[in-house]
């Protein structure tokens, strides 16, 4: 339950009080009822006190809104604002007025723990927000938060689940996130440098008051057993967050897995985020990676658009196998959260700089959708069902997936290494289909290269808890292949690269089989090189796999 407490801090019931009486907000911050202009001040034990007059709440009720100048923002680039940003939103939430940031108006925010939450609608405008991580009290704390106001709690009578379940039975207030585990049965048992001993089996689904599931989300596992199983009603009215012009002075701690999360966590459902953009400065030799600037969880329908974001330099440490490996460093991240939108999104750094890392990491998730981005990776670390990327142009990290559902990639231009790459370390799996339609491939952004539409690697002799797939069916249509500039001994693409070299013959035993692709079907697909395309350079493994091409 301990990824639930923070849900519930944030969502306890107000204590309500006349004039002169205090009202203890969720967010830790008291408002009282005083004289004068509105104070913020910090007590004792590091909470906000605020105290607004009954003039300026008629004032600020009639205005409609209220502003961070309002509680004593300075916006000046040099006076820690955060206190009196939190207690704008704070005082905000608790009358239902929206937030608007001064214009022209830049604030610092120090390394001071202290989290401002979002539940309202907040035009961050065209100020500046500058985000200092060279001194952090907490490198876990979000610096804003979007928090729903509606309590997650356990629903009744479920004992067990199955996959493709269409209904589960429980009284229900309105439609719900579930999020059920299994801490008995481990899933993604990751192996290479960064193995590990694999997660608690956990799934994540929509129903409504009826208790009905949302099927383009499916539950994905079976749960003979349930430990913890928690249902957070879905926000029916959408909250926007638009604007805003955010740097983030880039921690310089030690080069090892503790990332921060000086963030913008979107914890609650029917969110629009419009217009953002957020820059990265003063990264040097060495650093912490990042958990994403943007970083979306246990929720739904959430839509990023028309934002500007920013890769990671890629830093380096030791791994779980005691090897060097470099660290996933995200600027946009999204775990456990359905129907996922990220729409005319770029970058500002090359998307083929291999200097940084790629942008997106993800896990647990279903419906993802890239549209109109330009970004330099899609991925799917624990899995993710069904996944769209249209109309994009993706850099050198290129797709990087496993899980399940459908694959779709439709007009769009690929400079990754492969086509699609399915992550060798948690098994290269996908149990569904890819359809690629209209799309241009240039392997490694253009430079000398074998081109591999499908990649990946799987030995047969390691357990990731579940049994591993290759897509059924692999439909490719209108592909154009740039692969003129190819290395010396290029023979042509290949459809799926040599997942297992040792497998060369029937002598080969995998303790694990893979269940390799029924169907390729190619229509138009063309070279640069003038080569055909070839099944693989390893034929033995695919031989059973039908090819049909037009």
């Amino acid at each position: 339950m301990m990824k639930y407490a923070f849900l519930f801090v944030f969502s306890s019931a107000l204590v309500t009080g006349t004039q002169g009486q205090s009202r203890v907000m969720p967010d830790q911050v008291m408002i009282t009822s005083g004289k004068g202009k509105p104070r913020v001040q910090v007590n004792e034990k590091g909470e906000l006190q605020v105290s607004v007059s009954p003039k300026d709440i008629r004032k600020f009720k009639a205005a409609g809104r209220v502003r961070y100048s309002d509680f004593g923002a300075r916006g000046d680039g040099k006076t820690d604002d955060i206190n009196a940003i939190a207690a704008t939103h704070a005082f905000a939430n608790q009358n239902g007025l929206p937030v608007k940031a001064d214009e022209r108006a830049t604030y610092y925010i120090g390394g001071k723990e202290r989290t401002a939450v979002i539940r309202t609608d907040t035009d961050f405008g065209t100020a500046v927000f500058i985000i200092d991580d060279t001194e952090v009290q907490n490198r876990s704390a979000s610096v804003f938060v979007v928090s729903s106001g509606l309590r997650p709690f356990t629903p009744g009578s479920i004992s067990s689940l199955k996959s493709n379940q269409e209904r589960i039975y429980t009284n229900l207030p309105g439609p719900c996130l579930i999020t059920v585990t299994d801490e008995n049965v481990k899933r993604y048992i990751r192996f290479g440098l960064n193995q590990n001993n694999g997660s608690p089996q956990t799934d994540i689904f929509v129903v409504d008051q009826s208790g009905k599931v949302d099927m383009d989300a499916p539950i994905i596992w079976n749960f003979d057993r349930i430990t913890n199983i928690t249902a957070l009603p879905i926000d029916q009215e959408t909250l926007h967050i638009t604007g805003g012009h955010f740097t983030t002075i880039a921690n310089k701690a030690e080069s090892k897995y503790t990332y921060y999360s000086r963030n913008i966590a979107i914890r609650r459902s029917n969110v629009i985020v419009d217009g953002l953009e957020h820059r990265v400065t003063g990264e040097g030799d060495h650093g912490a990676p990042y958990g994403g600037f943007i970083s979306i969880s246990d929720c739904a329908y959430v839509t990023v658009k028309n934002t500007l974001l920013t890769g990671h330099k890629t830093y380096s440490t030791i791994g779980a196998a005691g090897e060097p490996v470099s660290m996933g460093s995200y600027d946009i991240s999204v775990s456990r959260a359905l129907n996922i939108s990220f729409v005319n999104c770029s970058q500002t750094n090359d998307i083929n700089d291999r200097t940084y890392w790629g942008i997106l990491g993800s896990n647990y998730c279903k419906n993802l959708l890239y549209d109109n981005c330009t970004l330099s990776r899609f991925d799917a670390h624990m899995g993710v069902v069904n996944a769209t990327i249209r109309n994009s142009t993706l850099g050198h990290m290129g797709i990087n997936a496993i899980g399940s559902g459908t694959l779709t990639v439709e007009n769009s231009t690929l400079n990754g290494r492969t086509l699609i790459n399915l992550r060798s370390d948690y098994g290269s799996t996908w149990q569904g289909e890819f359809f690629i339609r209209d799309c241009v491939f240039v392997p490694e952004g253009g430079r000398p290269a074998n081109a591999v539409l499908i990649g990946g690697s799987y030995s047969g002799q390691h357990d990731f808890g579940y049994t591993c797939y290759m897509p059924e069916r692999i439909t490719i249509e209108n592909l154009r292949i740039n692969d003129a500039n190819h290395r010396e001994d290029y023979q042509g693409p290949v459809i799926f690269s040599n997942f297992n070299p040792l497998m060369f013959d029937d002598s080969y035993r995998e303790k694990f089989p893979y269940v390799k692709t029924r169907e390729v079907v190619l229509k138009n697909v063309t070279t640069a090189s003038g080569k055909s395309v070839r099944v693989s350079d390893n034929p033995f493994m695919f031989k059973e796999v039908k090819v049909v091409t037009d």
